[in-house]
């Protein structure tokens, strides 16, 4: 900006302000002048301070907050822009970041510990250099046949059985015209029997989720087990490469049926590009007279499709993989402390169900319907929130158990409750001490109930569903009242609620008079006499 610019818009600025101030001061002498008609001269001045002092304030009180709301909404919409990820590697960092908030708030130190160490092996995945390519399929398809022409040197064990490779190995390829280099993984076959195929299996689909790439092969048609494993790996949004193996066994007309049937099995999950044919380790052609001819692998088609998919999706490939193992993890680590929620409010929802049975037992509410109030404490609410991450006020608290008393009462919990529980403690209890006993048992499985449902809101981001609360409480209500469940429930309010009862009024009354000695018994006769 030039310097006669500035000049100008400065001297705008002063006269503006001279302006204002003599609209000011003028203002002032006007009203002082028309006070001066109701007011002494001695009271004017005091009254005009007063009148500015509560301008001020008022300025003060309202112009503050709205100026401080103006000044962070920039702050935050830059902060926004910022946090946007660019690109999926700036997304699987921020996922980093989510997982170890995530993790400062797990209690249990095993599963800690656990998470961490994959949070670290996943931060060094977006640190590697080479692509990971899985071979993945069933036992003696052909798999480290495949890696062994693909390096075309000998690596690892052949052979006819199934279980032939039992731990994954990884070899390092370099294919032309692509910057990276390639790790290819021989997995254990799948669909192996016993332990230790399991086992296998197991050590094969985790290597097979953490690829960039997946090389699946098969030497026929897919049977139903291999489908689905192709499906699962699909859905979790892997890359497939299909291949049918020992192309050597059929001939051209079979190969032709065999890749059409192949593809059209996995339309919709795999590109019909995708699915390619080859020659591993083909069978040696017998010459009479002469050695066996042993014919070269074909793998022509394969390293062609790889190289097209490598150098098109590589980079993508692994910026997909990395954010998918982030999403996982991240996902595990909800999973973790959604559990560890779920123990806490449980707990939480134990305690206050047995201190307002004890309370309401000891002192009898006078009326039924009072039982869904007492039985909804805003305080339990308020706990529960704290576990679950969320900020509620007390009113908020209050506001919320006010309402589900009163479902509880519309759907007539309330009174269900007293039969059904007055009915099965009838059984173990006299009758005196079961009307002293029921209100507080009957208070504390309705404190159960409106637990329970809360656990629900707030796992659900606080909303209770399309049904509402009625929907959610009777639910909960139905699951309580299933034989297994209120059995549990008895057998535990008779050991917090009526056994303390029971002793208490034992201490109460006087001991009973014992036998009598025959000493005792005559005396009075010998004072008669």
């Amino acid at each position: 900006m030039k310097r006669q610019t500035r000049l100008l818009i400065g001297l705008a600025v002063a006269f503006v302000a001279l302006v204002l101030i003599g609209v000011a001061v003028q203002t002032i002498r006007s009203l002082l002048w028309d006070l001066s008609y109701f007011l002494p001269p001695w009271l004017l001045t005091p009254v005009l301070l007063l009148g500015l002092v509560l301008v001020a304030t008022v300025a003060v009180q309202v112009g503050w907050p709205m100026w401080k709301r103006l000044k962070s909404r920039p702050a935050q919409r830059q902060r926004q822009t910022s946090a946007a990820p660019r690109n999926r590697r700036d997304a699987a960092t921020t996922s980093l970041g989510h997982v170890d908030r995530l993790i400062e708030r797990i209690q249990d130190d095993i599963s800690r510990r656990s998470l961490q160490s994959e949070r670290d092996r996943v931060a060094e995945e977006l640190k590697r250099g080479d692509l990971v390519v899985v071979v993945f399929g069933t036992g003696s398809s052909g798999k480290t046949s495949l890696i062994r022409a693909l390096l075309n040197e000998m690596v690892g064990e052949v052979g006819a059985p199934m279980g032939v490779t039992k731990t994954s190995r990884a070899y390092r390829l370099r294919l032309k015209g692509l910057e990276r280099g390639l790790q290819l993984v021989d997995t254990p076959g799948i669909l192996e029997a016993g332990d230790e195929g399991l086992s296998r299996e197991e050590t094969a689909r985790r290597r097979a989720v953490r690829a960039d790439l997946l090389i699946v092969v098969v030497d026929g048609d897919l049977r139903a087990s291999e489908y689905a494993v192709v499906t699962s790996l699909a859905g979790l949004g892997k890359r497939l490469l299909l291949v049918l193996n020992k192309r050597d066994l059929r001939g051209v007309d079979e190969e032709k049926r065999l890749l059409q049937v192949l593809r059209s099995r996995c339309q919709g999950e795999l590109n019909p590009a995708d699915v390619v044919a080859c020659s591993a380790s083909p069978q040696s052609i017998p010459q009479p007279g002469r050695r066996p001819l042993q014919p070269l692998p074909d793998v022509n088609d394969l390293l062609q499709r790889l190289a097209v998919v490598l150098h098109a999706e590589g980079e993508e490939l692994i910026a997909d993989n990395i954010l998918l193992q982030c999403r996982s993890l991240d996902s595990r680590g909800r999973d973790l402390l959604n559990d560890q929620r779920s123990r806490e409010a449980k707990r939480c929802i134990d305690r206050y169900s047995w201190m307002g049975a004890g309370i309401v037992a000891a002192n009898p509410l006078p009326g039924v319907d009072l039982l869904s109030t007492a039985a909804v404490n805003a305080q339990m609410i308020l706990e529960m929130a704290k576990i679950y991450g969320v900020e509620m006020s007390r009113d908020r608290a209050k506001d919320l158990a006010l309402s589900l008393g009163q479902t509880l009462g519309k759907l007539g919990i309330v009174k269900g409750a007293m039969s059904l529980l007055g009915t099965s403690l009838s059984l173990s209890l006299p009758t005196l001490v079961l009307g002293q006993v029921l209100q507080g048992v009957v208070t504390a499985w309705l404190t159960r109930i409106a637990g329970s449902s809360f656990m629900r809101y707030f796992e659900q981001d606080q909303d209770w569903g399309d049904g509402g609360m009625q929907t959610v409480v009777q639910q909960v209500f139905e699951l309580n009242q299933r034989e297994l469940s209120l059995q549990r429930f008895l057998a535990n309010a008779m050991r917090q609620v009526v056994e303390p009862l029971q002793t208490s009024a034992a201490g109460r009354l006087p001991p009973r008079p014992g036998p009598q000695q025959e000493g005792e018994a005559s005396a009075p006769g010998r004072q008669e006499r």
